[in-house]
């Protein structure tokens, strides 16, 4: 097994979770719906903590519920965790072997809250620590950079909202993302000869706004972890208000523009680069428009509704750091300095 085989099986692993955690998650729904839930608490590292971004556009807009992203220090070093009565505490962890995020599951359980393990590892000490546990099924992700625990991660994200909803049109739609992504795949070969233009890149700056400023924190994330790059990721809001200025002819930005309210002012934030900039672009999109400014374009399908398009857009973004990697002359299976789990307090 090899993370290039790991990416490849994505649209399986999706859909083996869509048919056999349904229930489960329809059940843990329930179970939050007994609750006096008034906002969600969710803490993760690494990987996770980008799905955690995600969770916070997509339950905040569609399920309207307040979210705050765990700061796991003010529960360990500090030992002054704030007041959490009325929260739902989740964690977010593919080992759930992270001592600081069970350290907020814990003290979530002792003020008394309802909590959440997302986890590829039900046996772990976050889903021993949590009242409820969702499975994410990924199987064993042998590679060290994560790739099918993060889409898995996200794909249980989108199942508990639509669950709480009890959204038969989301569960539809639902059904088409192992689709999607299986087209998305089939651009590998023509990934791998497009990374080639950036075997020497050193820095770049990746864009994504909205649901996928998720996405732009875990394309950068894999191209630190793999091929080495400083990548920094951005919201165009914030790029464009002073970052801008390390942009100059030929420098590397990444943008993941897929078709949705957001992808107006992504356009716009990316005409402005190219036209005043000169900024080399590389585009993940399904809209004309943005694949037509892009030096790279990499299309998605169409018609992928954008709540869900943080599931498809990031995997051409893992297909290119792993491409990259390999043009780089380094070894995508083992990069330096990292380990499959991470115990941080």
């Amino acid at each position: 097994m090899s993370i290039h085989s790991e990416i490849l099986e994505q649209p399986d692993r999706l859909a083996e979770l869509l048919s056999g955690r349904r229930i489960q998650t329809e059940q843990i729904a329930a179970a939050i719906r007994q609750q006096d839930i008034r906002f969600i608490f969710l803490a993760a590292r690494g990987t996770s903590d980008n799905a955690g971004r995600y969770a916070n556009y997509l339950w905040g807009a569609r399920n309207q519920l307040p979210m705050a992203l765990a700061t796991p220090s003010l529960f360990t070093y500090y030992q002054q965790p704030p007041k959490l009565q009325g929260a739902l505490v989740v964690g977010v962890s593919q080992s759930g072997q992270s001592p600081d995020v069970v350290s907020v599951l814990e003290e979530g359980m002792r003020q008394g809250c309802l909590t959440l393990a997302i986890t590829n590892s039900p046996e772990s000490p976050l889903a021993q620590t949590a009242d409820l546990v969702l499975d994410i099924m990924a199987g064993k992700e042998a590679a060290v950079a994560a790739t099918k625990t993060y889409t898995a991660e996200l794909m249980a994200i989108a199942m508990l909202s639509a669950a709480l909803l009890d959204d038969e049109v989301a569960w539809t739609e639902m059904q088409r993302v192992p689709d999607w992504a299986g087209q998305v795949l089939e651009q590998d070969g023509a990934i791998a000869n497009m990374v080639q233009r950036y075997r020497y890149m050193q820095r770049c700056v990746v864009l994504g706004r909205g649901f996928n400023y998720a996405t732009a924190f875990e394309w950068s994330l894999k191209l630190k972890e793999m091929t080495y790059v400083a990548a920094e990721p951005y919201s165009p809001a914030d790029f464009l208000h002073g970052p801008i200025a390390m942009v100059e002819h030929g420098f590397p930005v990444l943008a993941v523009v897929p078709e949705g309210k957001v992808s107006p002012a992504m356009i716009e934030a990316l005409e402005l680069i190219t036209r005043e900039r000169g900024g080399e672009l590389v585009v993940i999109s399904n809209s004309s428009p943005a694949l037509s400014l892009a030096q790279s374009p990499i299309p998605l399908p169409a018609g992928i509704p954008e709540w869900l398009t943080p599931q498809i857009a990031i995997l051409p973004g893992q297909l290119f750091a792993y491409h990259l990697t390999c043009a780089k002359g380094y070894n995508p299976e083992s990069p330096r300095s990292l380990h499959k789990v991470t115990q941080t307090h």
